[in-house]
């Protein structure tokens, strides 16, 4: 019997962001034989709040589940107010854990993740820390499901020597650092004057022109390339040797599995998911928070061993294949019975 499914999140690739889950999980889900309903498509947040309350109010009776992107900002609120919805339906809901600073809300508003994430059918945690979070904070409704990738779309390129080209991809925001990212190469450049960034990612908050204003103001060349299809980005990681993670808060990004899919090697703060989801020198480096001086270090020190590299490269490679979506999809087909 086919199951009925609505998906609530940020489905806003049409307006120049970049993907989010609702767009890869859920059409993942499509072509397995749930039939998805998705909302919302409005750019504005407010509007997509109040899309999204009413499609649950209108369609909560007719489906078997509710999946729910939860993040820990100002997109709470649409995951607490559909998930009381459901409540009142009497309606199956599954929050999907994204927001890598939900503990802090979970500290903040206690009753309010109290009423939220107590009463639903399973909360899906892509990450192990964000499991553990929710595990300590006294919910025992939590499940590890990682986010997948379809890894037979990936090229991988083993990197066995490297050069001094990096790549970031992220949505430019104040909470991914884009100015570490250009900190890093200015300090790079000193070793290696023709070493390149190349930054891809849609404007979020306005971080794409203080970003390039910092570069100009330090006399740093980068390559700003805007928001990029997938495929368009996989086929420049091919020109580039290491991908840098500068963020703040985090879960488990999809733009850094995907670039270890790729085969490049990563360096990224340890913030949030990330030391959850890789190991230090084993499949990428981990570097502190905001930390310019050991990020350059750690490109450095990939740039003069070879065989730390490519083993690296490798092992990257390895770890995301375990998180494909033909092995992941097991453990969402034991949710949605």
């Amino acid at each position: 019997m086919m199951k009925h499914l609505l998906y609530i999140g940020n489905q806003l690739s049409k307006h120049g962001y970049n993907k989010t889950s609702i767009e890869t999980l859920g059409v993942f889900l499509e072509v397995e034989g749930y039939e998805v309903m998705f909302t919302s498509d409005k750019k504005n947040q407010w509007s997509r709040m109040l899309d999204m309350i009413r499609v649950t109010l209108l369609k909560a009776k007719k489906v078997d589940y509710i999946l729910i992107d939860t993040y820990s900002t100002s997109s709470f609120w649409y995951a607490f107010f559909c998930s009381q919805i459901a409540r009142i339906f009497k309606v199956k809901y599954v929050p999907i854990l994204r927001g890598g600073d939900l503990p802090n809300r979970l500290k903040n508003n206690p009753k309010l993740c109290q009423m939220v994430f107590a009463n639903a059918y399973q909360n899906v945690a892509p990450s192990g820390y964000l499991k553990q979070a929710f595990e300590n904070a006294g919910f025992t409704n939590v499940v590890h499901i990682p986010n997948s990738i379809e890894i037979d779309k990936y090229e991988f390129k083993a990197r066995a020597e490297l050069t001094p080209k990096l790549l970031w991809v992220r949505a430019f925001a104040s909470i991914y650092n884009p100015e570490m990212a250009v900190k890093v190469l200015q300090q790079l450049q000193e070793k290696y004057p023709s070493a390149t960034l190349t930054m891809v990612g849609p404007d979020k908050d306005g971080s794409l022109q203080i970003t390039k204003a910092f570069a100009e103001s330090v006399e740093v060349a980068v390559n700003f390339t805007g928001q990029l299809a997938k495929e368009d980005w996989w086929k420049l990681a091919s020109e580039h040797d290491i991908f840098i993670n500068t963020t703040h808060f985090d879960n488990t990004p999809i733009s850094v599995m995907e670039a270890m899919a790729l085969g490049l090697p990563v360096v990224s703060t340890n913030v949030g998911g990330i030391p959850y989801l890789v190991s230090n020198n084993e499949n990428a480096i981990l570097v502190n928070d905001s930390d310019v001086e050991q990020m350059t270090t750690a490109i450095l020190d990939l740039i003069s061993n070879k065989d730390q590299s490519f083993i690296m490269s490798q092992n990257g490679r390895r770890l995301i294949e375990q998180m494909d979506w033909e092995i992941v999809k097991q453990k969402w087909f034991s949710i949605l019975q």
